[in-house]
Order: C-alpha cells, then sequence, then structure tokens
C-alpha cells in the first residue's frame, strides 16, 4: 500500500495539493437521462462540497483554490481536480476546453476527473489520453459496491460490468484509474466490502478511494437513515472494515483516501466524522500509519 501523498512526492519531488474544481457539468442520474434524484448518497453539489465553483471560471477557480492552500503549500505544485458531478458528460470540445484551461498553468502538475464509468465513450477516453502526453491524468470511477442489489438501493443506475469495462478501456489508453468505494452500505457485510476492493483490484485500477457512508442532509438518504433504515458505522468499526480492505491491496495500490466527509453544516450522521483530525489519528493508529 503506498499512500497518495508519498506517492506524489515520489512522482514530482515535493507535496502536491488537490484543488477542487467544478467545471460547470451534471450527470445522467441528474437531468433524466437515467434520474432526477441522483443517488441516494448524492447532495446537491454533487459530491463537490469543497469545489470553488461559485467563482466562475477554472482559471478563477484555480486562482482561489491555491489562496486556500497557499499557507501550507510552500512548493506550489497542485493537481486540478474536477469533482463535482459528473465530468465526462459534456460534448467532447466543451471538455477538451475545460481540461487545458485547468492544466495550463505552470504549477499544475496533473488532472483528475471524476466520473461514472458509464459515461466515458471512446471519443472522451481519446481526448483523456491526449491531455494526458501533456500532462498525468487520473480517471476516478465511482465504483461503490460491486453488488448489484446494493447498487440498484443507491440507483447507481449501471451493472458491474460497465465499470470492469471502463478500467479495462482507460488502462488500455495509458490513464491512471482510481477507483471510489464506499464502506458501511446498508446490507454489506465484511466481506462484501472486502469483495469490492477485491474486485477493483484484480479490474486493474491503480488507486482506491474509500470512503465512509455519511449522511448528509437533503439527500435521499438522509430520509431512509430518518426511518431507521440505515444504521452509520462507529468509528471502531469503520477502522476495522478499513483495516480489512486495505489487507486486500498489493503493494502497488495508492490509497487516494482513507476516509471521506461532507461540509459539517449539512452532516447529519455519524457525528464522530465531523472531527476530521482526530478520526484520521485514530485511522493512522489502527493503520499503522506514521504521520
Amino acid at each position: 500500500m503506498i499512500m497518495l501523498s508519498d506517492h506524489y512526492r515520489q512522482t514530482f519531488g515535493c507535496k502536491v495539493y488537490k484543488l477542487s474544481l467544478d467545471g460547470g457539468f451534471t450527470c445522467p442520474n441528474r437531468d433524466g437521462t437515467l434520474g432526477t434524484r441522483g443517488c441516494i448518497f448524492c447532495s446537491e453539489k454533487g459530491s463537490g462540497e469543497f469545489a470553488e465553483g461559485s467563482c466562475g471560471s477554472i482559471s478563477r477557480q484555480l486562482e482561489r483554490a491555491k489562496e486556500r492552500v497557499r499557507g501550507k503549500n510552500r512548493e506550489g505544485k497542485y493537481i486540478a481536480y474536477f469533482q463535482s458531478f459528473t465530468n465526462t458528460y459534456a460534448p467532447v470540445a466543451v471538455l477538451e476546453q475545460r481540461y487545458r484551461e485547468a492544466i495550463a498553468p505552470e504549477d499544475i502538475v496533473g488532472l483528475a476527473v471524476a466520473t461514472r464509468p458509464d459515461c466515458l465513450p471512446e471519443e472522451v477516453v481519446d481526448l483523456l489520453a491526449r491531455i494526458n502526453r501533456i500532462k498525468p491524468v487520473s480517471v476516478e470511477l465511482g465504483l461503490q459496491t460491486v453488488h448489484e442489489d446494493t447498487a440498484r438501493y443507491l440507483r447507481r443506475g449501471y451493472p458491474t460490468a460497465v465499470y470492469l469495462d471502463a478500467v479495462k478501456r482507460l488502462k488500455a489508453a495509458g490513464l491512471e484509474v482510481v477507483t471510489h468505494i464506499i464502506l458501511g452500505l446498508p446490507g454489506e457485510t465484511e466481506e462484501m466490502m472486502m469483495e469490492t476492493t477485491r474486485q477493483a483490484v484484480a479490474a486493474g485500477t491503480d488507486g482506491v478511494k474509500f470512503h465512509l457512508l455519511h449522511v448528509l442532509r437533503g439527500t435521499d438518504l438522509e430520509q431512509e437513515y430518518l426511518r431507521g433504515r440505515v444504521e452509520p458505522l462507529s468509528l471502531e468499526r469503520y477502522g476495522q472494515i478499513l483495516k480489512a480492505c486495505i489487507s486486500c491491496l498489493p503493494e502497488h495500490i495508492i490509497v487516494h483516501r482513507i476516509t471521506g466527509d461532507g461540509a459539517k453544516r449539512d452532516l447529519i450522521a455519524p457525528a464522530w466524522s465531523a472531527d476530521k483530525k482526530r478520526v484520521l489519528n485514530y485511522l493512522y493508529k489502527v493503520l499503522d500509519i506514521q504521520k
């Protein structure tokens, strides 16, 4: 297992910060193509709570995001991260304009694009491959689970076979793939979560982002929680499951995240996840990570 911060230091020779951007895209699970309410856990910002979306142009968003972290990033290198909604869901010409604007500054050393596996037609994969020849590109896929019953409950909108095909095509194009997995989904056992991790590895993912299932205000998951149908994990149980899933990873896999958090103002549950520093310190101890 390689932590993302170590991977960045090995690759770029210094600490690198990801700058979250809002490309102004939507999602087929929002615009009526597949649905209108999105996945049940997804917020109105499309899981991009920390993106600089209100600042206008991509260039302006980058500058605002840099201002926020400049005091912590003296070496001054960044990854432009299209995070909100589905960042390959637009005409290729629009995507290319956004991506090229994001990587234009000299201090931007790479591009990360979060998307759905069912929104990667060949012309978009070709575009990502072209951008990858200019600066490194990683494509983040929202798998969440390989278990079809859970995926239907989440309203994910595609079968796991679509994810497997997307990874295959992205890898064939020379692109880095990062897979998002949610731990604590209703009805899933520890073994089921480990199986999701194993299948992501077998598919060829280069990295994994592990997320705690947390309930945000205004989501359909909130209604499920209020009806007593969702019971978030305790910190201790989350640590146990996370450790078990990480044990499924070969040494070369990059761990991009060991938990996820939404905006505190929107958090419904679990309350413990709001104390990010405490949570990370606890998980580092569980995983025996030196920080």
